[in-house]
């Protein structure tokens, strides 16, 4: 039942080249950067990631991105990651772009068992009808795109099929986690993380605060530990180590003069 490895690098050490992973985080909250840069140093390629974003900030996901490492990513945002776009447009990656709440019910679908389910996101678009750019040629022409789906009617109302979401892996960070793997998810830091680790057959989990067994309060339990098969627990430096990717500051407040 002790779940706890003693290094980054022996939690990722059966990640194999073309491996698909479910990796956890939105922008840089949340985000298991250690098992990431374990993978960038294990040399590991050729990757199929599902993410919202694909890191920021020479952050995250980003590290691997920038390196060549990622052959194939879907999410939801492509935000100001200006490599992420370019490699997108250039031909150099394929990208399956969602609605982000379908991405999510994905991955939970995938996570309970359930192989598909209809939602009306997407209905009319694109998303549903097929045409969407996963690949480019490099030339500004579509060399790869979305297949149709299938859409049927409900009481009057179009849904869209979509597939659950499995993978190989899934990496998460948590706030705190027990050596049975239980896992508890700091506020916005929760997001994606707990759907990313029931949609991977095999989840590593990097915690902030590593607890003995019964010192979690059950009811406070985020994911059960039967969905986590290997707890990192993080340095006090490596868990204080959170990248803000806006800082702003308001101007400061001028004082007035009052007459009486």
């Amino acid at each position: 039942m002790d779940k706890e490895v003693g290094t980054a690098l022996e939690a990722v050490a059966d990640v194999a080249d073309g491996a698909s992973l479910a990796v956890g985080g939105f922008g840089l909250s949340g985000v298991p950067t250690v098992l990431i840069e374990a993978l960038y140093d294990r040399g590991v390629s050729g990757l199929s990631v599902v993410s919202n974003n694909c890191g920021a900030m020479d952050s995250g996901l980003a590290v691997l991105l920038a390196a060549g490492r990622i052959a194939q990513v879907t999410g939801s945002y492509i935000g100001a990651n200006k490599e992420f776009a370019r490699q997108y447009l250039a031909g150099e990656l394929e990208v399956e772009l969602i609605p982000q709440g379908t991405l999510a019910e994905r991955l939970r679908a995938g996570g309970a068992g359930i192989p598909a389910f209809y939602t009306p996101a997407g209905v009319g678009t694109q998303v549903a009808e097929g045409g969407l750019p996963w690949r480019y040629d490099g030339d500004g022409g579509v060399a790869l795109a979305s297949p149709p789906k299938e859409v049927r009617e409900f009481d009057g109302t179009e849904y869209v099929l979509e597939h659950g979401i499995r993978t190989d892996f899934a990496l998460v960070r948590a706030w705190k986690g027990d050596r049975h793997g239980n896992l508890v998810f700091r506020k916005s830091a929760r997001n994606f993380n707990p759907l990313a680790a029931t949609a991977g057959r095999v989840t590593i989990a990097e915690v902030e605060e590593l607890l003995e067994p019964g010192e979690i309060d059950p009811d406070t339990v985020h994911l059960p530990g039967i969905f986590v098969q290997r707890v990192l627990a993080l340095t006090p430096e490596q868990a204080a180590d959170k990248k803000i990717e806006r800082r702003t500051v308001s101007a400061p407040a001028v004082r007035g003069t009052v007459s009486t």
